[in-house]
């Protein structure tokens, strides 16, 4: 087995949204990408505070971007301002937590449902493109590649769905995500739970079955909401 290609640590994460029009990204956004990606990576811890000079340098991005960024992150609920004191990272609340299962059950489901129903066929071979690569980093057991995978899994799902407004919210709610799964992945078993609930979403997509995706998604997301409650 080909040892899979390895970003290097902190590396902007690809988005099909954008990658998918073929236009580089301006500063903002790649400094966007750059910190929502260590914050749902934990580099940047929950409670952590983000000193703007530090990241403009330590990105080699000027103070501009570097802070358009950030306000962006705060209109997402990643980071927090404290008065008088700053801006930190969002920290970890489980009523956050069951806030975003509540909003994910909805909409999430009903996206998986328009996926079953007009999801292509190049978005049906890159579903299971993604769930091929993600076996590679269980056996070598990198949390952070299944992570990245998952992320994109659940992207091109909302893609597939062809409502580009539902498509956008469920992006933002899932990275909204990222960070709790994260810190659940460590549980025995976790992985291959993922894989194989990922294995059933997509069959049913396969099939055309909106009935069973959705079933498959509900099941996939209160399986998240019981692992994120016994690790936090």
């Amino acid at each position: 087995m080909n040892k899979p290609d390895i970003p290097a640590q902190g590396e902007p994460i690809s988005d099909p949204r954008r990658d998918a029009g073929g236009k580089g990204q301006s500063l903002r956004d790649t400094a966007y990408e750059a910190i929502k990606h260590r914050i749902i990576t934990c580099a940047f811890r929950p409670g952590e505070y983000i000193n703007e000079a530090y990241v403009s340098a330590m990105l080699g991005i000027g103070r501009t971007p570097v802070h358009q960024a950030i306000d962006r992150l705060m209109l997402e609920g990643m980071l927090d301002v404290m008065p008088r004191k700053g801006v930190i990272v969002k920290p970890v609340s489980l009523d956050e937590i069951m806030q975003i299962v509540e909003v994910r059950l909805i909409n999430e489901t009903h996206g998986v449902r328009l996926a079953a129903e007009r999801a292509e066929r190049d978005e049906i071979a890159h579903l299971s493109d993604v769930l091929a690569r993600a076996k590679q980093w269980i056996d070598m057991r990198d949390s952070e590649q299944l992570m990245l995978l998952d992320r994109e899994f659940h992207n091109v799902l909302a893609l597939a769905s062809k409502n580009h407004v539902l498509a956008d919210t469920l992006s933002k709610l899932h990275d909204r995500s990222l960070r709790f799964w994260f810190m659940s992945l460590n549980r025995p078993g976790h992985h291959t739970q993922v894989q194989e609930q990922h294995e059933a979403i997509l069959a049913a997509i396969r099939d055309h079955d909106p009935k069973g995706a959705e079933e498959g998604m509900r099941k996939h997301i209160e399986e998240f909401r019981i692992n994120l409650t016994r690790s936090i």
